[in-house]
């Protein structure tokens, strides 16, 4: 089953490793340290995050290492931009009529 990003940061533990992986690359041991769950925990969050296309796992002799591929993270600000949008158009329009009413009771 080919997940996406959406799945990828709906859990905090997700978005966390994904925080930690985009300033290092760390080798699965040392992911799983930084947590208080089970390496078997980790591990299925980083076959997730993996399956999303927001990790890359590189074989270094008998080491895995992950790296952050932050790249389809642009989905996300995708998906965000467009609702930003709309709200601020709301937002300004109610800006707008708070002002009017506004001046309108201090001419009353």
């Amino acid at each position: 089953m080919r997940r996406d990003v959406f799945q990828a940061i709906a859990d905090p533990t997700r978005r966390e490793i994904i925080n930690l992986l985009a300033h290092q690359q760390l080798n699965l041991n040392a992911v799983a340290e930084k947590f208080n769950v089970s390496r078997p925990a980790i591990s299925k969050h980083i076959k997730i995050l993996t399956e999303c296309g927001l990790i890359i796992i590189n074989q270094q002799g008998r080491e895995r290492y992950c790296q952050a591929d932050l790249r389809k993270l642009q989905q996300v600000n995708q998906w965000v931009e467009q609702y930003k949008a709309f709200w601020s158009g709301k937002l300004d329009a109610l800006g707008e009529f708070l002002a009017k009413e506004q001046d309108q009771q201090k001419r009353d």
